[in-house]
């Protein structure tokens, strides 16, 4: 096995740490799933924007789910959720 980042310095003399390395790599990692949580998320809400017309009155329940759906960015478990994580959509 062998490592992705080591230390080293650049041609221009700066020195990248591999904790450096490692950081930047998640913060990429995060940022594209934190991403996907929001096309899906979008995408469920977009299924439920008929319920959100002004000739519609949205039920409460459908309310909650909608306003659940763009507050999962502030879920614990954001930007890595699991399938329980996610608002159950009302019938």
């Amino acid at each position: 096995v062998v490592d992705m980042f080591q230390d080293y310095t650049d041609d221009e003399g700066v020195t990248h740490t591999k904790a450096d390395q490692e950081a930047a790599y998640q913060a990429d990692l995060d940022a594209k799933a934190a991403a996907s949580v929001r096309t899906t998320r979008d995408a469920k809400l977009a299924e439920t924007d008929w319920t959100a017309l002004t000739d519609v009155t949205m039920a409460a329940e459908m309310a909650a789910y909608r306003q659940s759906l763009r507050d999962i960015t502030t879920h614990a478990n954001f930007p890595y959720l699991t399938e329980t994580d996610w608002p159950t959509k009302p019938e």
